[in-house]
């Protein structure tokens, strides 16, 4: 099992993963809020060559379920472009949100604009690392907040072989029960290939996404222990940076 943290370093993931401990480490390749595209990586082969693995997030603004052309053409765009720099440096994934809609006559809509992102990439040759589809936290209209849109949504995509990422403050705020989570998806998904582990600010089902240090959270630490546990995944801690160290050294003594 490896674990980790996203990078609050940019500049040097690698520097900053090892004074961490961190087996594996996530990170940005442009400004989370941009369309920026991205830039080769100064630091590249030495994040290459790092035992530490590498996993990619998109940028958030990426929305590939719209039915807005202005937003779901450069996303898609978006997609292609960050999983290509993830594979130059070596990343297992690029991580994307599930996104949402604008109501619920969108929903298949929704479903059908994912199925054309891997359809469209599958023409090309495929994206040059796995896409990983993560579960959000609020909104009425979401892609994979709850798992029974997720189960629609793998209908589509799961042939395309489309990875999961399970955000455990994401699922929380979704009103999605922990306990046995991991289980649950993997009978819709069959897999999950990345754990964001989060303790959440908020309560259960607020819809919120408001990631907080498992001794400050809602959320029982030993139940996200346990997701750790099962998931059989490598774990990537989201939480604040001020508690991080401590998260990790938590989960390291409960993991025995």
């Amino acid at each position: 099992m490896r674990i980790g943290a996203h990078v609050r370093q940019d500049s040097d993931p690698i520097g900053w993963g090892e004074q961490l401990g961190a087996e594996v480490i996530q990170m940005f390749v442009v400004d989370p809020q941009s369309w920026a595209k991205p830039e080769p990586h100064p630091l590249a082969e030495q994040i290459k060559a790092s035992p530490i693995d590498v996993v990619v997030h998109s940028s958030y603004q990426i929305n590939v379920a719209s039915t807005n052309n202005r937003l779901r053409m450069p996303s898609r765009q978006a997609v292609a472009l960050q999983a290509q720099a993830a594979a130059e440096l070596g990343a297992f994934g690029l991580v994307v949100h599930g996104g949402h809609v604008r109501s619920d006559a969108e929903l298949a809509a929704g479903v059908d604009n994912w199925r054309k992102l891997f359809e469209r990439q599958a023409d090309k040759g495929g994206f040059a690392v796995p896409i990983l589809i993560e579960n959000t936290a609020g909104g009425n209209h979401a892609m994979a907040r709850h798992f029974d849109a997720i189960g629609r949504l793998w209908d589509a995509v799961g042939e395309f072989g489309a990875g999961f990422c399970l955000d455990t403050c994401h699922a929380w705020a979704g009103g999605e029960d922990l306990v046995g989570i991991v289980d649950r998806i993997k009978g819709i998904t069959g897999r999950i290939d990345l754990v964001h582990l989060n303790s959440s600010r908020d309560e259960f089902d607020s819809g919120a996404d408001r990631h907080a240090n498992f001794a400050d959270g809602t959320i029982d630490p030993q139940l996200l222990a346990e997701v750790c546990r099962t998931a059989g995944a490598p774990v990537i801690l989201e939480t604040p940076a001020e508690g991080v160290a401590d998260d990790l050294k938590y989960l390291r003594e409960h993991l025995g």
